[in-house]
């Protein structure tokens, strides 16, 4: 590991922990289509995050823990009203629907596409840094990708299973991006709105189209999937962001699939051929060449205001206020003074520079 993927570790470890919670999800939910519809399972899946989360909240309100975590704030509504509409709506009613003509170790190794269009809109949108061994890194997953959709499973030789995954990478791709400005924010607070509503949604629509809820048990299970595969998973998610930006989030998310392909396969007897392993060797070199980078300058930090959890680092020299107790770490608005320095860093909070 690089010195700039040591002293930003915890974003890592919170990339890696949610990749592998929203990994393990896909096969246990593709193992729950059998029972529940598509539409129908992507809401409770989402109801399962939104409820819990909820809960969290509530007990922590109780309890009267402090966790130092900003509050969203009025700005903060458009980003995650767009973010709520493609990743809890459009996305996993498209994930649920390549499910059910995909297989699953196939589909979780597709999901790698997420990580590529992340990183793609982030450069291009947000125009956060790219080099070279970060591009290779993503045209090899891109490679894998292709391998593992170059079949036919539906009406007209299109592989229709594969592009409504790749259609859910997609709209969680733009998820990852319009989260990225909240991510300051309280993490909790934000999975459990987005799983929330978009829960809401889902089930709302389903039960116009006329489908009913399953018995006790599946309605459970999907429940608790939802809130540890989905819930957890954004919550970690959104810690990593505030460390690693969301190109390189999004790298480290992309061993989710891996994940998703090793219990799919224990799960279901499925004989994966050549291109799938091939196409999982792509894939792991993509990977390791985004945990293998290395970016350091003399850079500038401009004057900012804002509100977020912090400590008093070297990026975070200010006065306050208001009575401090010493506590550490807090959240208030406070203003950042123009700096100058060099070391080995990511696009975080605090680094979201032109080169």
């Amino acid at each position: 590991m690089t010195l700039a993927a040591f002293r930003s570790l915890p974003g890592v470890v919170q990339g890696l922990a949610a990749a592998a919670l929203f990994g393990a999800s896909t096969p246990l939910a593709k193992a729950l289509l059998g029972t529940v519809p598509p539409l129908l399972l992507a809401g409770l899946l989402y109801a399962g995050s939104g409820l819990g989360l909820g809960a969290w909240l509530l007990i922590r309100r109780l309890i009267g823990r402090t966790t130092g975590e900003a509050s969203l704030a009025r700005p903060d509504v458009p980003w995650l009203a767009g973010a709520v509409l493609f990743g809890g709506v459009l996305g996993p009613a498209l994930l649920m629907l390549g499910l059910a003509h995909t297989p699953a170790s196939a589909a979780s190794l597709l999901l790698n596409l997420e990580s590529v269009l992340t990183a793609v809109l982030a450069w291009v949108v947000f125009r956060e840094n790219v080099d070279r061994r970060v591009g290779l890194g993503m045209l090899a997953i891109v490679v894998g990708s292709g391998l593992l959709s170059w079949h036919s499973d539906g009406p007209g030789g299109l592989p229709w299973g594969a592009l409504a995954v790749a259609g859910a990478c997609l709209c969680w791709a733009i998820d990852n991006n319009l989260t990225r400005p909240v991510a300051g924010g309280d993490p909790v607070q934000i999975a459990a709105i987005k799983g929330g509503v978009a829960g809401a949604i889902n089930i709302g629509l389903a039960v116009l189209a006329g489908y009913r809820f399953p018995h006790w048990f599946p309605l459970l299970a999907t429940g608790a999937v939802g809130f540890v595969g989905y819930g957890l998973s954004l919550v970690l998610f959104v810690l990593a962001l505030r460390h690693l930006g969301t190109a390189r989030t999004g790298a480290y998310f992309s061993t989710a699939p891996f994940v998703g392909a090793a219990l799919a396969l224990v799960m279901f007897p499925e004989l994966p051929g050549i291109r799938f392993w091939i196409a999982g060797l792509l894939m792991a070199l993509g990977v390791w060449l985004h945990l293998s980078e290395r970016h350091e300058h003399e850079h500038v930090h401009e004057a900012i205001h804002h509100d977020h959890r912090h400590r008093h680092d070297i990026h975070h020299q200010h006065d306050h206020d208001f009575p401090w107790d010493g506590e550490e770490p807090h959240s208030h608005p406070h203003e950042h003074e123009p700096l100058f320095h060099s070391h080995p860093h990511y696009p975080d909070l605090h680094h979201r520079h032109k080169h």
